[in-house]
């Protein structure tokens, strides 16, 4: 399986800080490494070291830093966003239109902007044992990023800040089957694969099963406020297989 990663958005909730880098290639951990390195290394820990990279936004920072892929021991090409083509899904489209990603073929999808160490194998083996066309991944309980005031009577009785709510919430990682590539041909340009792709399968009755975190950590990255948060020892924690 290969794995597509997410990488061509502007990044525009993490303004200031890309405007002189592409979102993806932000620096984290005690090492400041990319942040995309950290993505990539995690799947590559998993067998997967086939990628191809979707970029657009300051895509030589990408490019520059992983070329061919050969000096970290895996295999990565590239597609640039192409006029026409837009959203998540357009991304997808575009690869497949040049020929670069086949329908023939099923695929690990992530985003980009989330850092995690999710359990690659686990999630593709319920993949393949389930024939799915689609499985997401998926986290039990969302942390808000604000403070929750139970109002009675005209008075504040109760105040929670930032508490977790018990919701499955997407993280960003997901496998994809060649049928689901095939329905992605019929979208159009600008879709998008959590909000036109994945609904679309759902309504069909499709394959789409969830795969729940349960030891495994993940962060968004994509927000400046959050970025700020970022803990480097707890992103060192994350990967301990990173030596050095």
């Amino acid at each position: 399986m290969r794995a597509i990663i997410l990488s061509g958005g502007e990044g525009r909730r993490l303004r200031p800080l890309t405007y002189y880098f592409q979102k993806s290639m932000i620096p984290v951990g005690r090492r400041q490494l990319p942040l995309l390195y950290y993505i990539m290394a995690n799947v590559a820990q998993h067998g997967i070291r086939d990628f191809l990279i979707l970029v657009g936004y300051k895509s030589e920072q990408v490019m520059n830093y992983f070329g061919d892929g050969s000096k970290f021991g895996w295999r990565v090409s590239y597609v640039e966003d192409a006029e026409g083509y837009s959203g998540t899904g357009g991304a997808l489209l575009n690869a497949i239109d040049q020929g670069i990603l086949s329908t023939e073929e099923d695929v690990l999808i992530h985003y980009g902007d989330i850092l995690t160490n999710i359990n690659v194998s686990r999630m593709v083996e319920l993949h393949r044992s389930r024939s799915a066309d689609a499985v997401l991944a998926l986290s039990r309980y969302y942390e808000l990023p604000v403070g929750v005031a139970k109002v009675a009577d005209g008075r504040v009785v109760e105040l929670v800040e930032k508490p977790k709510i018990d919701i499955n919430v997407t993280v960003g990682v997901l496998t994809l089957s060649r049928r689901a590539l095939e329905v992605l041909r019929s979208l159009d340009r600008s879709s998008d694969v959590m909000k036109d792709l994945i609904p679309s399968m759902v309504r069909s009755g499709m394959g789409v099963y969830p795969y729940l975190l349960e030891d495994e950590t993940w962060l968004d990255v994509g927000s400046t406020e959050r970025y700020e948060k970022l803990n480097p020892e707890e992103v060192e924690a994350m990967f301990p297989f990173l030596k050095g």
